[in-house]
């Protein structure tokens, strides 16, 4: 039975939804991210200061990719988190996920590099994995550029991030590298079959995300029902997972996602990956976005934070 709501959620979520159930889909993808520009701008968050961000441009494998650098204060060369944002791999920038980008840096006392990855549906899969992993292999050859050690990479990422961290680990794996060190999965999306028991509990909306929402986007993400067993767009769907970097995989009670996120930890350990899996307990879908309201959110990033710090000390 799935615990009660947080109080500080529960409040959040209130407030969100007190003129009709929050969801993210919308008629159009353009409305939709609209939308999340509009939630955004409602909750103004003050950045956590940094000690440097860099915003550059790289080679992309059809176009040159923005990506945004954030240095912690202290030694280098640093751990480089190579990070994904969320969004359903239709929505989100590395504008949307400025304020958690820099949590983790400072949290991490790492670099972390925010990819600014194609969206669909104008570019539908494989683009945004493509891109990720083009990201992953140039932060490799270039990180002593802004002060990363080449030989210290993580990927991470929330929601759709979590499955594009998970790929490119997959990518990397089989295309010869770059060599990573950590998977950050913040309660990934890993099937598009949207069949599990979690799924089914939150097919309503007014938790942020709901089963709707989820079909949405792997309508829009997808090119057709072929695209569901590649293991690139659905990990789950890999024949062998042995050979992946250690993860630490987080997800949230009240989450459509929940499921598949920990069926896939538990995947992963089954091939003998070094998986730390923990449940966020009465919260929702992002709740590490909301660390600025939610004791747990801060829980989340803190962890993180203490994970990357170990994988980055070996």
């Amino acid at each position: 039975m799935t615990a009660p709501l947080d109080p500080q959620m529960k409040a959040m979520l209130d407030f969100a939804n007190a003129s009709g159930p929050m969801f993210l889909r919308a008629e159009t993808p353009e409305q939709a991210r609209a939308k999340m520009q509009a939630l955004l701008e409602a909750r103004p968050v003050e950045p956590p200061q940094v000690y440097r961000v860099e915003d550059r441009h790289i080679p992309g494998p059809h176009s040159q990719i923005p990506i945004r650098i954030y240095t912690a204060e202290g030694r280098v060369p640093k751990g480089v988190l190579v990070y994904f944002h969320g969004g359903g791999w239709v929505l989100g920038s590395i504008v949307t996920h400025d304020v958690l980008c820099r949590s983790i840096t400072n949290a991490a006392g790492c670099i972390v590099v925010s990819v600014d990855y194609r969206l669909a549906p104008e570019h539908k899969f494989p683009a945004a994995p493509e891109d990720c992993y083009a990201a992953a292999k140039w932060v490799a050859a270039n990180a002593k550029s802004f002060g990363g050690d080449p030989d210290r990479i993580a990927v991470g990422g929330d929601s759709a991030g979590g499955n594009l961290a998970t790929v490119v680990a997959l990518m990397a794996r089989e295309r010869g590298g770059p060599r990573l060190i950590f998977q950050l999965l913040f309660y990934p999306a890993i099937s598009a079959a949207n069949d599990t028991p979690s799924q089914k509990e939150f097919s309503g909306d007014g938790f942020i995300l709901s089963r709707a929402d989820m079909e949405w986007f792997w309508n829009h993400y997808l090119n057709g029902s072929e695209d569901r067993s590649n293991p690139l767009a659905c990990p789950n769907r890999a024949n062998n997972l042995a050979g992946l970097p250690p993860a630490l995989v987080q997800t949230c009670s009240h989450d459509p996602l929940r499921d598949e996120g920990e069926r896939y930890a538990e995947q992963m350990k089954k091939a003998g990956v070094n998986v730390t899996l923990t449940r966020y307990e009465g919260v929702t879908h992002g709740f590490v976005s909301f660390a600025d309201v939610l004791d747990k959110g801060k829980q989340g990033i803190k962890e993180a934070g203490e994970a990357l710090r170990a994988a980055f000390s070996k």
